[in-house]
Protein backbone atom coordinates (compact mmCIF):
# COMPACT_ATOMS: atom_id res chain seq x y z
CA UNK A 1 0.00 0.00 0.00
CA UNK A 2 1.61 3.14 -1.34
CA UNK A 3 1.05 6.53 0.87
CA UNK A 4 1.63 9.88 -1.31
CA UNK A 5 2.87 12.69 0.95
CA UNK A 6 3.54 16.44 0.78
CA UNK A 7 6.02 18.35 2.79
CA UNK A 8 5.39 21.60 4.29
CA UNK A 9 7.30 25.27 4.83
CA UNK A 10 10.95 25.01 5.32
CA UNK A 11 11.29 22.03 2.59
CA UNK A 12 12.40 24.80 -0.12
CA UNK A 13 15.35 25.71 -1.21
CA UNK A 14 16.74 27.92 -3.90
CA UNK A 15 16.09 27.14 -7.44
CA UNK A 16 14.66 23.70 -6.47
CA UNK A 17 11.81 24.01 -9.22
CA UNK A 18 14.51 24.50 -12.13
CA UNK A 19 14.97 21.04 -13.72
CA UNK A 20 11.07 20.40 -12.99
CA UNK A 21 10.13 23.55 -15.67
CA UNK A 22 11.97 21.92 -18.24
CA UNK A 23 9.67 18.79 -18.74
CA UNK A 24 6.67 19.33 -21.19
CA UNK A 25 3.83 21.17 -20.66
CA UNK A 26 5.54 22.31 -17.18
CA UNK A 27 6.33 26.07 -17.83
CA UNK A 28 2.81 26.41 -19.07
CA UNK A 29 1.18 24.95 -16.37
CA UNK A 30 3.13 26.74 -13.76
CA UNK A 31 2.47 30.29 -15.35
CA UNK A 32 -0.88 30.04 -15.82
CA UNK A 33 -0.96 28.99 -11.79
CA UNK A 34 1.06 32.28 -11.71
CA UNK A 35 -1.81 34.10 -13.49
CA UNK A 36 -4.60 32.62 -11.57
CA UNK A 37 -2.77 33.85 -7.80
CA UNK A 38 -1.01 36.81 -8.97
CA UNK A 39 2.55 35.02 -8.05
CA UNK A 40 5.26 34.28 -10.34
CA UNK A 41 6.27 31.06 -9.12
CA UNK A 42 8.80 30.67 -11.80
CA UNK A 43 10.94 33.52 -10.60
CA UNK A 44 10.48 32.71 -6.86
CA UNK A 45 11.20 28.77 -7.61
CA UNK A 46 14.51 29.50 -9.80
CA UNK A 47 16.05 32.33 -9.51
CA UNK A 48 15.25 33.98 -5.89
CA UNK A 49 17.44 33.96 -2.76
CA UNK A 50 16.70 32.10 0.33
CA UNK A 51 15.29 34.80 1.86
CA UNK A 52 12.98 35.35 -0.66
CA UNK A 53 11.33 31.85 -0.43
CA UNK A 54 11.33 31.77 3.15
CA UNK A 55 8.97 34.63 3.18
CA UNK A 56 5.76 32.55 3.76
CA UNK A 57 3.12 34.38 1.34
CA UNK A 58 5.52 33.23 -1.12
CA UNK A 59 7.08 29.71 0.36
CA UNK A 60 3.31 27.96 0.86
CA UNK A 61 1.94 28.71 -2.97
CA UNK A 62 5.56 27.70 -3.83
CA UNK A 63 5.50 24.71 -2.35
CA UNK A 64 2.10 23.25 -3.10
CA UNK A 65 2.50 24.09 -6.95
CA UNK A 66 6.34 21.97 -6.60
CA UNK A 67 4.18 19.35 -5.15
CA UNK A 68 1.22 19.07 -7.64
CA UNK A 69 3.92 19.54 -10.61
CA UNK A 70 5.97 16.66 -9.61
CA UNK A 71 2.98 14.51 -8.74
CA UNK A 72 2.09 15.00 -12.71
CA UNK A 73 5.09 14.03 -13.84
CA UNK A 74 4.03 10.67 -12.52
CA UNK A 75 1.03 10.40 -14.86
CA UNK A 76 -2.28 8.70 -13.25
CA UNK A 77 -1.75 6.87 -9.98
CA UNK A 78 -3.59 5.21 -7.46
CA UNK A 79 -2.34 6.00 -3.82
CA UNK A 80 -3.94 3.85 -0.54
CA UNK A 81 -3.80 7.35 1.58
CA UNK A 82 -2.71 11.00 0.74
CA UNK A 83 -1.53 13.12 3.61
CA UNK A 84 0.72 16.16 3.80
CA UNK A 85 2.46 18.15 6.74
CA UNK A 86 1.45 21.47 7.51
CA UNK A 87 0.67 23.32 4.04
CA UNK A 88 1.57 20.07 2.15
CA UNK A 89 -2.15 19.12 3.80
CA UNK A 90 -3.51 21.33 0.71
CA UNK A 91 -1.64 19.76 -1.56
CA UNK A 92 -2.87 16.31 -0.81
CA UNK A 93 -6.41 17.84 -0.61
CA UNK A 94 -6.03 18.33 -4.65
CA UNK A 95 -4.26 14.35 -4.71
CA UNK A 96 -7.43 13.35 -3.49
CA UNK A 97 -9.83 15.49 -5.56
CA UNK A 98 -11.31 17.60 -2.86
CA UNK A 99 -9.59 20.74 -4.33
CA UNK A 100 -8.44 21.36 -8.04
CA UNK A 101 -5.53 22.78 -8.90
CA UNK A 102 -6.24 26.28 -9.03
CA UNK A 103 -8.40 26.45 -6.05
CA UNK A 104 -5.52 24.60 -3.81
CA UNK A 105 -2.99 27.29 -5.23
CA UNK A 106 -5.48 30.46 -4.43
CA UNK A 107 -6.23 28.87 -1.21
CA UNK A 108 -2.73 28.52 -0.25
CA UNK A 109 -2.06 31.94 -1.14
CA UNK A 110 -4.46 33.36 1.09
CA UNK A 111 -3.39 31.14 3.46
CA UNK A 112 0.29 32.35 2.99
CA UNK A 113 -0.65 35.80 3.06
CA UNK A 114 -2.94 35.92 6.38
CA UNK A 115 -0.16 33.83 8.36
CA UNK A 116 2.52 36.44 7.14
CA UNK A 117 0.44 39.23 8.59
CA UNK A 118 -0.23 37.16 11.73
CA UNK A 119 3.07 36.53 12.13
CA UNK A 120 4.50 39.87 12.00
CA UNK A 121 2.44 41.07 14.96
CA UNK A 122 5.04 39.86 17.27
CA UNK A 123 8.54 38.51 16.49
CA UNK A 124 8.12 34.71 16.32
CA UNK A 125 10.06 31.64 14.79
CA UNK A 126 10.73 28.23 15.07
CA UNK A 127 13.09 25.64 16.01
CA UNK A 128 13.70 21.53 15.55
CA UNK A 129 14.79 19.85 18.57
CA UNK A 130 17.37 16.59 17.75
CA UNK A 131 16.95 14.04 20.62
CA UNK A 132 15.49 13.74 23.82
CA UNK A 133 12.27 12.21 24.67
CA UNK A 134 9.15 13.17 23.77
CA UNK A 135 7.23 14.15 26.85
CA UNK A 136 10.17 15.49 28.98
CA UNK A 137 10.68 17.70 25.86
CA UNK A 138 7.46 18.98 25.79
CA UNK A 139 7.17 19.66 29.35
CA UNK A 140 10.09 21.84 28.80
CA UNK A 141 8.83 23.85 25.82
CA UNK A 142 5.86 24.69 28.05
CA UNK A 143 7.73 25.99 30.93
CA UNK A 144 9.30 28.00 28.78
CA UNK A 145 6.41 29.47 27.45
CA UNK A 146 6.80 27.14 23.93
CA UNK A 147 4.57 25.15 22.03
CA UNK A 148 5.49 21.66 20.40
CA UNK A 149 4.17 23.30 17.07
CA UNK A 150 4.95 19.62 15.24
CA UNK A 151 5.02 16.12 17.04
CA UNK A 152 6.75 14.67 14.06
CA UNK A 153 7.26 11.47 15.38
CA UNK A 154 10.94 9.68 15.16
CA UNK A 155 11.35 11.25 18.36
CA UNK A 156 11.19 15.35 17.18
CA UNK A 157 9.36 18.18 18.32
CA UNK A 158 9.20 21.66 16.41
CA UNK A 159 9.07 24.02 18.98
CA UNK A 160 7.35 27.81 18.35
CA UNK A 161 7.54 31.04 20.44
CA UNK A 162 8.68 34.76 20.37
CA UNK A 163 12.32 34.78 19.26
CA UNK A 164 13.14 35.62 23.21
CA UNK A 165 11.22 32.16 23.91
CA UNK A 166 13.64 30.49 21.58
CA UNK A 167 16.41 32.21 23.00
CA UNK A 168 15.80 31.17 26.24
CA UNK A 169 15.18 27.39 24.94
CA UNK A 170 19.11 27.28 22.93
CA UNK A 171 20.43 28.38 26.03
CA UNK A 172 18.52 26.05 28.58
CA UNK A 173 17.61 22.67 26.08
CA UNK A 174 14.95 20.14 27.55
CA UNK A 175 17.10 16.98 28.91
CA UNK A 176 18.49 14.44 26.55
CA UNK A 177 17.97 17.17 23.52
CA UNK A 178 21.60 17.74 21.71
CA UNK A 179 20.83 19.98 19.39
CA UNK A 180 17.99 23.17 18.53
CA UNK A 181 18.09 24.06 14.86
CA UNK A 182 16.42 27.46 13.79
CA UNK A 183 14.01 26.57 10.56
CA UNK A 184 13.62 28.35 7.30
CA UNK A 185 10.51 30.05 8.62
CA UNK A 186 9.21 33.47 9.16
CA UNK A 187 6.84 32.85 12.23
CA UNK A 188 5.17 30.40 14.64
CA UNK A 189 3.17 28.27 12.89
CA UNK A 190 0.18 26.19 14.52
CA UNK A 191 0.35 28.12 17.46
CA UNK A 192 -2.03 31.11 19.28
CA UNK A 193 0.23 33.41 17.53
CA UNK A 194 -1.94 32.81 14.60
CA UNK A 195 -5.15 33.02 15.59
CA UNK A 196 -5.87 36.51 12.96
CA UNK A 197 -5.26 34.24 9.87
CA UNK A 198 -7.82 31.20 11.07
CA UNK A 199 -10.90 34.12 10.32
CA UNK A 200 -9.23 35.15 7.04
CA UNK A 201 -8.87 31.46 5.62
CA UNK A 202 -12.59 30.97 7.01
CA UNK A 203 -13.58 33.53 4.51
CA UNK A 204 -11.81 32.39 1.88
CA UNK A 205 -12.95 28.76 2.43
CA UNK A 206 -16.13 30.10 1.86
CA UNK A 207 -15.69 30.41 -1.73
CA UNK A 208 -14.61 26.87 -1.90
CA UNK A 209 -17.40 24.00 -3.99
CA UNK A 210 -14.95 20.68 -2.30
CA UNK A 211 -15.51 17.56 -3.49
CA UNK A 212 -15.13 14.33 -0.93
CA UNK A 213 -12.09 12.40 -1.32
CA UNK A 214 -11.45 9.96 -4.11
CA UNK A 215 -8.68 8.71 -2.11
CA UNK A 216 -7.94 7.77 1.43
CA UNK A 217 -7.08 11.43 3.24
CA UNK A 218 -5.16 11.38 6.89
CA UNK A 219 -5.25 15.02 9.16
CA UNK A 220 -2.72 16.18 10.33
CA UNK A 221 -5.18 17.55 13.41
CA UNK A 222 -5.42 14.20 14.65
CA UNK A 223 -4.07 10.89 12.41
CA UNK A 224 -7.51 10.22 11.27
CA UNK A 225 -9.12 9.43 8.29
CA UNK A 226 -11.50 12.60 6.45
CA UNK A 227 -14.53 11.40 4.90
CA UNK A 228 -15.80 14.52 3.59
CA UNK A 229 -14.31 17.26 2.13
CA UNK A 230 -15.93 20.19 3.85
CA UNK A 231 -14.65 18.66 6.44
CA UNK A 232 -11.36 18.38 5.17
CA UNK A 233 -11.70 21.86 4.26
CA UNK A 234 -12.90 22.58 7.98
CA UNK A 235 -9.94 21.14 9.11
CA UNK A 236 -7.24 23.53 6.90
CA UNK A 237 -8.36 26.18 8.58
CA UNK A 238 -8.29 25.27 11.55
CA UNK A 239 -5.26 23.80 11.65
CA UNK A 240 -3.86 26.90 10.87
CA UNK A 241 -3.23 27.47 14.50
CA UNK A 242 -2.89 23.97 16.15
CA UNK A 243 -0.24 21.96 16.31
CA UNK A 244 0.51 19.49 13.23
CA UNK A 245 0.84 15.65 14.93
CA UNK A 246 2.74 14.14 11.88
CA UNK A 247 3.37 11.48 14.49
CA UNK A 248 -0.29 10.23 14.53
CA UNK A 249 -0.81 10.42 10.83
CA UNK A 250 2.30 7.68 10.77
CA UNK A 251 0.72 5.35 13.20
CA UNK A 252 -2.21 6.36 10.66
CA UNK A 253 -0.53 4.71 8.08
CA UNK A 254 0.84 1.47 9.86
CA UNK A 255 -2.45 0.60 10.55
CA UNK A 256 -3.71 0.74 7.14
CA UNK A 257 -0.93 -1.38 6.03
CA UNK A 258 1.87 1.26 4.23
CA UNK A 259 4.58 -0.47 2.81
CA UNK A 260 5.94 2.17 0.51
CA UNK A 261 5.82 6.08 1.09
CA UNK A 262 6.55 8.29 -1.70
CA UNK A 263 7.17 12.21 -0.64
CA UNK A 264 6.88 14.48 -3.86
CA UNK A 265 9.40 17.96 -4.36
CA UNK A 266 10.73 18.90 -2.65
CA UNK A 267 11.14 15.70 -0.97
CA UNK A 268 13.42 14.62 1.91
CA UNK A 269 12.13 15.57 5.03
CA UNK A 270 8.78 13.51 5.75
CA UNK A 271 10.88 10.43 3.89
CA UNK A 272 13.54 10.85 7.08
CA UNK A 273 10.69 10.56 9.35
CA UNK A 274 9.37 7.51 7.91
CA UNK A 275 12.75 5.69 7.61
CA UNK A 276 12.62 6.08 11.33
CA UNK A 277 9.33 5.70 12.30
CA UNK A 278 8.09 3.20 9.84
CA UNK A 279 10.95 0.27 9.90
CA UNK A 280 10.68 -2.10 6.96
CA UNK A 281 8.46 0.41 4.31
CA UNK A 282 10.04 1.43 1.50
CA UNK A 283 10.37 5.72 0.73
CA UNK A 284 11.57 7.59 -2.03
CA UNK A 285 11.80 11.78 -2.19
CA UNK A 286 11.34 13.33 -5.63
CA UNK A 287 14.01 15.94 -5.44
CA UNK A 288 14.47 16.15 -9.18
CA UNK A 289 12.75 14.53 -12.60
CA UNK A 290 15.90 12.25 -11.98
CA UNK A 291 13.76 10.36 -9.62
CA UNK A 292 10.94 10.01 -11.72
CA UNK A 293 12.05 6.72 -13.05
CA UNK A 294 12.61 5.24 -9.46
CA UNK A 295 9.03 6.37 -8.37
CA UNK A 296 7.61 4.91 -11.20
CA UNK A 297 8.50 1.35 -10.44
CA UNK A 298 7.83 1.99 -6.37
CA UNK A 299 4.36 3.16 -7.80
CA UNK A 300 4.35 -0.01 -10.02
CA UNK A 301 5.53 -2.70 -7.32
CA UNK A 302 3.29 -0.93 -4.01
CA UNK A 303 -0.28 1.48 -5.39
Amino acid sequence: MLVLVAPGQGAQTPGFLTPWLELPGAADRVAAWSDAIGLDLAHYGTKADADEIRDTAVAQPLLVAAGLLSAAALGDISPGAVAGHSVGEITAAAFAGVLDDTAALTLVRKRGLAMAEAAAITETGMSALLGGDPEVSVAHLQKLGLTPANVNGAGQIVAAGTLEQLAALNEDKPEGVRKVVPLKVAGAFHTHHMAPAVDKLAAAAEALTPADPKITYVSNKDGQTVATGAEIVERLVGQVANPVRWDLCMETFQKLGVTALLEVCPGGTLTGLAKRALPGVQTLALKTPDDLDAARELIAEHA
